[in-house]
């Protein structure tokens, strides 16, 4: 506990000399620090950040809830003329100069000198030169307030401003903006010179966003122009822009108001000398050409193949090689329609989502009589994309590991624009606690492969265009793996097959349902057990010593190449079958009894077939978003297709009174997850940040557990980060083992997060939550979730952390504290293991949540 107190002692003595610096150090005597700037509309502060952020001029940034202005500090440290000082420092001392050179030599003290330099262009780089105050720059503010207002209909808008500057070359600054009352629009009239575009608008402007009695804003007429511009150019008015849209205004002697004249001007047609004004007119598309192909060198050069297909003409300058429904599925823009903009977007998504071409170019040529032919120049990628990737890596179960990834993708492989990958990995490492004294320091090994199979529509014997149509992007992916790891564990082979399809019914949700999803676990090396789940055989040894089944110093027997006897396995055996002292009644029964519930859950090979449905709905309109949501729904049904085929072929039941296939027990359970996220920007970095989250897996008849793959666990980086993964729960239950898990979570967090300096951010967090178990084989009432009084053994953990920000990346470090414990059952829960050295270290990679 010594060790944190004393960095704790040293950081508060190295935060207050910091903020004992003079804050106007670099202030000269003839200006002044701005300390604040204060709003006032009609006489009332307005702190919000919207019409803060119109200020030309801020204070410097300061840590929120201390309030100081760290990076102004930083920046004080540095010294002016750092090379110049070094230098005089030299020369201060006689001889000082000669006596370092001899002693360092000419090149180290140089060196010496750059350091001292680059050291104190760094305090500058990192911190924030003072905000002097600018008269010049209060009064541009000032007249941007008044923009802003006039904008928004407070045609008479009055804003002054006031330094208040004070003797300790301080000062702060007022603005005064008084509103006066906002203008409103009132009669809205038209003044549309094409027929043609008239009868579009009419039949579009119920969706206006400009209204009679509403108050002026220019965003709105902003909106308006973009929107009529939109809805012509999704009409067939090829030739149209916002350009063609005016707004005339008139508010003389109209009381407050404003009267609207929309203006479309014709088509402008330009030669050299002159204008030439025309009705616009509705385009359609005559002829979409497709070039499969298309080169800069190619070019020139004639067409040697070519495909009419649903009246698109598909034309390749070598033989083509895709199959033309997997090109024209790609397309939206159809011969034969009217000309839409839209089409055009579309058309660049989905090619873009084949992964088989660059980005493509898309042209329109004007043809007779009011018609368009559209040329797509498509240019292949490679057929052949290699990859290779290497790790380095260590963990709580090995001392270092290397990993070797390499990886092919094949385009077109059947010429329907499919995308083919495989994968594969190879890894090596060196175990902390070796099973067997005589292995080699090299003594885990994983070998593994993927394939997965990609294809840019559904697989499926029946059109479903009208079901799911094309402009939801469906695809379908097939996927089979399979690992092999010895010497780490259990040792284990797994088989992995998945057949599933995708489709973003909208911009925002996305679908993907797993018609199959097939997994097979084998365990090889069973007999490990008591060596990798130590804490398990802790207590089991325990019992045996308690009831003289062994000695005092003496300890079970483990399976190894010496004594293959398994003591510790007969020992539950005669425990079980009352050959022992302990009754069903004792503790230790019940104690040996879970240790061996526990062992043959985690040993038994898994059979796993299953379907699911996961829809997901983010409201984030792009990467930089910090205000929105986003919703995860999943459903996964699990061994019914195996439940009817043996009530159908009449199998018999195991003596667990499971039915098995292939000789493996297979699982049958109901599994749902719900998951929400929600941001709330609260201006300059500041965001609020919340998460909750439930699920719960049901098993029923072929099982009366969750297979351990499925299940749920608490703890870690990414949900309660006071407990490491796996630690906490089930329930108040005080489990020794050393990967705790159930079938239900509940969890919700809520984290504030804020901006330091730079691009180093802070966040104070709570989260809550745990693990139960319900409806299935577990009777610990203490690791059970009964009714609602269950919910009195949440955890709640709270911390604070720091995140940089790399652009590409943001690395995270998280401390949390368990604030209150469950486990803790006849107890005071609150703040027990409150302190650092029982905090939690979290180091991750991006944000939680």
């Amino acid at each position: 506990m010594k060790q944190p107190f004393s960095k704790i002692t040293l950081l508060i003595v190295f935060t207050a000399l910091i903020i004992s610096c003079d804050a106007v150090k670099r202030v000269a005597e003839n200006e002044h620090l701005l300390t604040s700037n204060t709003v006032f509309i009609n006489g009332k502060k307005d702190k919000t950040e919207l019409i803060n952020n119109l200020l030309y001029q801020e204070p410097n940034s300061k840590i929120p809830v201390i309030g100081t202005p760290l990076r102004l500090h930083i920046y004080n440290l540095a010294r002016n003329n750092r090379d110049s000082l070094f230098e005089a420092w030299l020369d201060k001392s006689p001889n000082r100069r000669e006596r370092l050179t001899k002693r360092l030599s000419k090149k180290q003290l140089d060196k010496l000198k750059e350091s001292s330099i680059g050291f104190n262009n760094w305090l500058r780089k990192t911190g924030e030169a003072p905000a002097i105050v600018s008269e010049e720059k209060v009064t541009k503010s000032t007249k941007r307030l008044e923009a802003y207002y006039i904008n928004n209909g407070w045609f008479d808008v009055e804003t002054t401003y006031r330094i208040n500057k004070k003797e300790n070359k301080r000062a702060d600054v007022e603005y005064h903006v008084e509103t006066g009352t906002p203008f409103v629009l009132d009669t809205i009239s038209e003044k549309i010179k094409s027929s043609i575009i008239d009868s579009i608008y009419q039949k579009t402007k119920k969706n206006t966003v400009i209204n009679r009695n509403q108050q002026y804003r220019s965003s709105n007429f902003s909106m308006e122009r973009e929107r009529i511009s939109n809805e012509l150019r999704n009409s067939g008015v090829y030739y149209f822009n916002q350009d063609y849209i005016t707004f005339e205004m008139d508010t003389i002697g109209t009381n407050k108001k404003v009267n609207i004249e929309l203006q479309i001007q014709n088509r402008a047609i330009r030669t050299q000398d002159s204008v030439k004004r025309v009705p616009f007119n509705i385009y359609k598309i005559k002829d979409v050409n497709i070039i499969t192909d298309y080169t800069f060198e190619n070019k020139d050069k004639a067409f040697q193949d070519s495909i009419i297909y649903k009246d698109y003409k598909i034309y390749g300058y070598n033989k083509i090689k895709y199959r033309a429904k997997a090109l024209t599925d790609a397309v939206f823009i159809t011969p034969n329609t009217i000309f839409k903009d839209s089409d055009r977007t579309l058309t660049y998504r989905h090619i873009n989502e084949l992964r088989t071409f660059k980005y493509p170019n898309i042209e329109y040529i004007e043809n007779a009589n009011h018609t368009l032919t559209d040329t797509i120049r498509l240019t292949p990628l490679k057929k052949f994309s290699l990859g290779f990737s290497a790790d380095v890596s260590q963990s709580n179960i090995q001392t270092v590991g290397f990993s070797l990834n390499p990886s092919l993708m094949i385009r077109n492989v059947f010429r329907g624009a499919e995308t083919l990958e495989l994968s594969a990995i190879g890894a090596i490492g060196a175990s902390k606690d070796k099973n067997n004294i005589n292995d080699p320091f090299f003594d885990i090994n994983e070998i593994g492969a993927d394939l997965k199979l990609t294809i840019p529509r559904f697989f499926f014997p029946f059109n479903t265009e009208k079901i799911i149509p094309k402009y939801m992007s469906p695809s379908t992916r097939i996927s089979l793996a399979t690992t092999s790891q010895t010497n780490i564990g259990l040792d284990k082979q797994t088989f992995s097959g998945i057949f599933n399809y995708n489709w973003q019914p909208s911009a925002k949700v996305t679908d993907r349902l797993d018609v199959f999803n097939i997994q097979y676990v084998r365990n090889l090396n069973i007999e490990n057990y008591f060596r990798i789940y130590d804490n398990s055989f802790s207590v089991l040894n325990q019992i045996a010593r308690d009831i003289n089944y062994i000695d005092d110093d003496a300890s079970l027997n483990i399976p190894n190449s010496g004594n293959p006897v398994n003591q510790a396995d007969i020992f539950i055996n005669d425990v079980l079958t009352n050959n022992t002292s302990l009754n069903p009644n004792d503790s230790g029964f019940k104690s040996v009894s879970g240790i061996n519930e526990r062992k043959q859950r985690l040993t038994e090979n898994n059979l796993i077939i299953s379907s699911s449905f996961s829809l997901t709905n983010d409201e984030r309109t792009n990467l930089f978003d910090d205000d929105f949501s986003i919703f995860r729904f999943k459903v996964e049904l699990a061994g019914n297709l195996l439940s009817s085929v043996s009530n159908l072929v009449g199998l018999k039941k195991n003596n667990n009174n499971r039915y098995e296939f292939f000789n493996v027990a297979y699982s049958q359970f109901v599994k749902t997850e719900f998951d929400y996220v929600k941001h709330w920007s609260l201006g300059k970095k500041n965001i609020l940040a919340a998460r909750s989250y439930f699920g719960i897996a049901i098993p029923y008849g072929n099982s009366s557990n969750i297979p351990f793959s499925k299940s749920f666990f608490a703890g870690g980086a990414n949900d309660n980060r006071a407990w490491t993964a796996y630690r906490l729960g089930p329930g108040s239950s005080e489990s020794s083992n050393e990967f705790n898990e159930a079938n239900l979570k509940l969890a919700l967090s809520v984290e504030q997060r804020f901006n330091i300096f730079g691009n180093l951010n802070g966040a104070v967090f709570v989260d809550a939550g745990n693990i139960w178990n319900v409806l299935d084989d577990v009777k610990d009432e203490n690791a059970t979730f009964s009714n609602l009084s269950s919910l009195k053994d949440i955890a709640v953990g709270s911390g604070f952390g720091l995140r940089y920000d790399f652009s590409f990346f943001i690395f995270r470090f998280d401390l949390g504290f368990k604030t209150y414990d469950p486990s803790y059952q006849e107890q005071n829960r609150w703040f027990n293991d409150y302190n650092f050295s029982n905090a939690v270290y979290n180091i991750g990679i991006n944000y939680p949540f």
